[in-house]
């Protein structure tokens, strides 16, 4: 039956756009469905699905077919999301999703800001489901809605070297220098790091990966050190910072779908990514401590943050949650849960 919930609502989302609205937010719907079917509230997704659509965009039509010898020339290009959803959407028809993903994610990862993380997010939770037996065409659809996403607002962020220091992810993100003025878009907020004192010395101090053991408790790590900080840092942007979690954690989760030799890569990228949001939207201090939130003291704190997360409905506290939610279970620190009463309380419920 949840299955049934989950495909049901991919083929209705399918018909809407990846971004909409004057600002082109992103279309979060079939990202926060698949968080509320695995989460067992099934039961709530047509009801917070029917006033999440009223706000969404059509898909954009086709403008021109991309195919093997032209896909380079249209990779960024926000005007073809169309013709990259045909694309995918005949790749995923023709070949294993397995083999799509992998020869996809190699090509996309130097563009992994792509919609502020949110093209590499939605095709984490895409994953996430077929791994998990999602079957029929509409999880298949799912995935190349976000492999479009991610190709066609693909966008790199300032390069630098690769981890080689000897912090782990915690102090790394405590390390990472603010860039001077922390306002306009994104673009703006990331062209000053190149000129940033310090940025490509503490990405570069982040602690390397020697295995693929190694990769995913380095990311499980950074997952754990963003959802904390957001306790503590997340008033400064409480939309933008939620993605410093929910971003690695959509890459920890592809990691099993992924071959070991992109692993490494896929690190290196989400960790560059993450600092560079960090460093340009969290604040310089952390909120007073008497200010913020305690843990819940239910006696399941995390399905009880979940059930708040749904009662608010907003979709980045869906996600975030979500996200915190497991780092609780992975390691019981009770800040984790604390930072999703966090989210909930600094991001407004929908209207």
């Amino acid at each position: 039956m949840a299955g049934d919930v989950l495909n049901e609502a991919y083929a209705r989302f399918h018909r809407t756009g990846p971004e909409w609205g004057e600002n082109q937010l992103t279309n979060h719907g079939p990202m926060a469905v698949e968080v509320l079917v695995r989460r067992g509230h099934a039961d709530r997704v047509d009801r917070w699905m029917t006033g999440y659509l009223d706000r969404l965009d059509d898909l954009p039509g086709r403008t021109a077919d991309i195919d093997d010898a032209t896909w380079a020339e249209a990779l960024g290009d926000g005007r073809r999301v169309g013709d990259w959803t045909a694309y995918f959407t005949r790749l995923l028809a023709e070949q294993p999703w397995r083999d799509v993903l992998a020869t996809w994610w190699a090509r996309l990862l130097p563009g992994v800001l792509a919609g502020t993380t949110h093209g590499v997010i939605r095709v984490g939770h895409a994953t996430r489901a077929l791994l998990a037996g999602a079957e029929g065409p509409a999880p298949l659809g799912e995935l190349a809605h976000g492999l479009a996403f991610w190709a066609a607002r693909s966008q790199p962020v300032p390069a630098v070297g690769r981890p080689s220091g000897t912090l782990d992810p915690h102090a790394a993100l405590d390390a990472l220098p603010r860039i001077p003025d922390q306002s306009g878009y994104v673009a703006d907020r990331l062209g000053q790091l190149p000129r940033l004192p310090g940025w490509d010395a503490t990405v570069t101090a982040l602690r390397p990966a020697a295995t693929p053991d190694d990769v995913r408790a380095r990311l499980a790590d950074l997952v754990t050190a963003a959802t904390l900080r957001y306790l503590t840092h997340g008033h400064g942007a409480p939309v933008l910072l939620v993605h410093t979690a929910t971003a690695p954690n959509a890459v920890l989760h592809a990691l099993p779908a992924l071959p070991h030799q992109l692993w490494k890569p896929s690190l290196t990228a989400i960790w560059t990514t993450t600092a560079a949001i960090f460093s340009a939207y969290a604040p310089a201090r952390p909120a007073p401590a008497e200010t913020l939130p305690g843990a819940p003291t239910d006696s399941d704190g995390a399905a009880d943050v979940v059930e708040r997360a749904v009662a608010h409905a907003d979709e980045h506290v869906i996600k975030f949650t979500d996200t915190a939610a497991e780092v609780y279970t992975r390691t019981g620190d009770p800040r984790a849960l604390a930072a999703c009463l966090r989210a909930g309380a600094l991001i407004e419920p929908p209207r």
